[in-house]
Order: structure tokens, then sequence, then C-alpha cells
């Protein structure tokens, strides 16, 4: 193959990795936990861009309960963003998917 083809390729590689993790930033899901009283949501880069807990939830005696509702609502949210990643970028990741 001629190496300047392949610079070509790698400039087509890297300019299309740069669209996707724009598009990943736009992406977003909530997940929830304990009927609804605790809400996480995620971007595509899996940061946390809101939180949102009922009050109902916050009793200072049961502080394990509510970390269990937080760690419950992020992994939900987790795998909704997950899910739409594979979704949407899953024919342009091809063999990459098992890293998503």
């Amino acid at each position: 193959m001629n190496p300047f083809e392949l610079l070509k390729d790698i400039d087509a590689m890297k300019k299309q990795l740069g669209n996707v993790q724009n598009d990943l930033a736009g992406i977003s899901a909530t997940g929830s936990s304990g009927g609804n009283i605790v809400n996480v949501t995620l971007n595509g880069k899996f940061e946390i861009t809101n939180l949102r807990l009922d009050p109902v939830c916050v009793d200072p005696r049961d502080i394990k309960m509510l970390e269990d509702l937080i760690v419950a609502a992020h992994h939900d949210a987790m795998s909704k963003i997950q899910e739409e990643i594979k979704n949407k970028f899953g024919p342009m990741l091809g063999g990459l998917q098992g890293l998503v």
C-alpha cells in the first residue's frame, strides 16, 4: 500500500473520530431508581450532568439507602447511554463494540 494513501486514511479516521466525540457530548440519558425518586442524567461521555433527589428519599437516618439509590440510578443511566451509543455508532465502530 502507498504510504501516502495510508496517511490519507489516518487523517480521515481522525476526522471521523473527532465527529464521534462531538456527537457523544450531545447524547444524554436519565436513569432512575426507587420508583423515580432518584434520577441521574449522563451525557455520552458518561459524565453526570444532573442529579435529582426527591426530598422523600433524604433521610439522615438511612444514608445507605440513598447511596444505593444513587448508584442504581447511575447504573440505569449508563446502560441507556451504552445502548444509545451502540445504536448510533455501532456500524461505524465495527469490531470495537465490545469496548463500549
